[in-house]
């Protein structure tokens, strides 16, 4: 089993005050920088920024390899002895940041260690670093450099000829495949992925924004009716092999539903949660539209900005997602395996597949426990086969 060590820092200039986290993934045996992540987010404590940093770091090791086991080190001693369980969690603003942090991971797969400031450098550079960005009224971005190491460690130390080519820093293939009928294509039997996005939730009907920072609603009574009808029409087919699920509570609650019909078990890839929006869980377009209007025309023309608030900018959802396809196609390779996920997951698997670019995610529409397909040759190819089709729903 692969071993990881993440190291976190957060930071706020006020306390509270203008805020940051930065975060880092260490191999622990030669010190190499695996993976980096830091942001700006907005207004907050010392404390909500520091469980930040460790949410994000962990979720970059779960982008590496879910399975690893991993060490953080933080000077924090009330994140290190809360999440280790030896201080109670008292505080309302810390409940659901340590709760975030403990459903990245099985707790018997972490360990936590104090370390004093001056061996936490690195996280801390990068918590500044987001802090300075935002400061100048943008987004922490990685260096080239660290955007090569990222896309390297979620899947291109695999052989390149067991799958289809690496991701680059934004999800992107970084050498176009073979397209069409060429006579070096490869017409074997593809990983084919079956994408349900989850059934309804209160907050479906309304418009929201509910992402993996909001209060992770459960199904409605819609929403399971929604379920029970995917899982219908799935064991009808009988072709499901494998059910994997986002970790947040309507995929999951979608996933079983299909899964007690077909006699399978859920699995569970972090890669596949919603984006974090940040400040807008919760709220409908025109509210951010009225609450934060700059923040909003800047999420809508580049997808390397990021919510209000500290959320995902889409840039860094396409890097998580494509690292959650390359394990997946490996995994699941000539087989069928329903993956029930979000509407901004779908969107991005459908867009690499297409080589589309980061705007056509406005341009698609994905309902409520909708089925989408995609197949995944070993060339490189991806075929997109289905798109929002809702026909089993009655």
């Amino acid at each position: 089993m692969r071993e990881f060590v993440v190291e976190a820092d957060g930071g706020s200039r006020g306390n509270p005050g203008p805020a940051g986290y930065g975060a880092v993934v260490l191999d622990p045996a030669t010190g190499e920088t695996l993976a980096e992540d830091a942001q700006y987010i907005g207004i907050a404590t010392n404390n909500v920024a520091e469980y930040r940093g460790l949410i994000a770091g962990l979720r970059a090791a779960v982008a590496l390899d879910p399975s690893a086991r991993i060490r953080v080190r933080m000077d924090s001693k009330l994140v290190v002895e809360q999440m280790s369980g030896r201080w109670q969690i008292r505080h309302p603003d810390m409940k659901p940041l340590a709760a975030a942090a403990a459903a990245v991971l099985p707790r018997a797969q972490v360990t936590y260690e104090w370390i004093p400031r001056a061996q936490n450098k690195h996280a801390d550079r990068l918590a500044n670093e987001a802090m300075d960005a935002g400061r100048d009224g943008r987004q922490w971005e990685p260096s080239a450099s660290t955007a090569d190491l990222t896309a390297r460690g979620a899947g291109e130390r695999e052989s390149a000829a067991a799958r289809p080519a690496a991701p680059a820093a934004g999800g992107e293939s970084t050498a176009a495949p073979s397209v069409g009928w060429g006579a070096t294509a490869d017409l074997g039997a593809p990983a084919t992925f079956v994408l349900l996005r989850h059934g309804e939730t209160a907050l479906t009907p309304q418009k929201r924004f509910s992402g993996s920072g909001g209060t992770d609603p459960e199904l409605s009574s819609a929403g399971r009716e929604q379920a029970a009808d995917a899982a219908a029409a799935f064991a009808d087919r009988s072709t499901i092999e494998a059910v994997v699920s986002s970790p947040l509570r309507r995929c999951r609650e979608t996933a079983q539903a299909v899964a007690g019909r077909l006699g399978l078990e859920v699995r569970i890839d972090e890669g596949l949660r919603e984006t974090d929006f940040g400040a807008w869980e919760g709220l409908t377009f025109g509210e951010v539209r009225a609450q934060y209007p700059a923040d909003l025309d800047a999420w809508l023309a580049s997808p390397k900005a990021a919510p209000t608030g500290g959320g995902e900018s889409f840039a860094t959802v396409a890097r998580r997602v494509a690292a959650a396809r390359d394990r997946l196609i490996a995994r699941h390779r000539g087989t069928t395996a329903l993956l029930v996920t979000h509407v901004t997951p779908i969107k991005t698997l459908v867009r690499l597949a297409l080589g589309a670019p980061p705007e056509s995610l406005f341009r698609m529409e994905l309902s409520a426990a909708s089925v989408s397909t995609v197949a995944y040759y070993a060339d490189g190819n991806a075929s997109v086969r289905l798109l929002n089709d809702t026909s089993h729903l009655r």
